[in-house]
């Protein structure tokens, strides 16, 4: 599978933005699908992940906040971010896999490339 991220942009602080991943592959609806983020100097890490039953995980830090979805019929996967911070400030990356559970980076064998986050304060 192929993935393609798009929806990045500059954002003040308490607004809203959606990511947009859109993939290829004829085997779309089995895979996990995750968003992750890398931050300056800091490492990659998993946002939200979402699996082909539609179970949901996201990180402590953006809960009640950013929801994952997908449609299968499309190939897409999506990001809803609200409230952003400024530490939500970071490249996005939109990954599949079927390798293993949703919360491990291992399980994602397959990575778009990013689209930049700015939420300015």
């Amino acid at each position: 599978v192929q993935l393609q991220a798009s929806g990045g942009g500059l954002v003040q602080a308490e607004g809203s933005l959606r990511l947009s991943c859109a993939a290829s592959g004829r085997t779309f609806a089995v895979y996990t699908l995750g968003w992750f983020r890398q931050a300056p100097g800091k490492e990659r890490e998993l946002v939200a992940a979402i699996a082909w039953s539609a179970t949901t995980h996201y990180a402590d830090s953006v809960k009640d906040r950013f929801t994952i979805s997908r449609d299968n019929a499309k190939n897409m996967v999506y990001l809803q971010m609200n409230s952003l911070k400024s530490e939500d400030t970071a490249v996005y990356y939109c990954a599949a896999g079927t390798r293993g559970p949703m919360s491990l980076t291992g399980t994602y064998d397959a990575w778009g490339r990013g689209t930049l986050v700015t939420v300015s304060s």
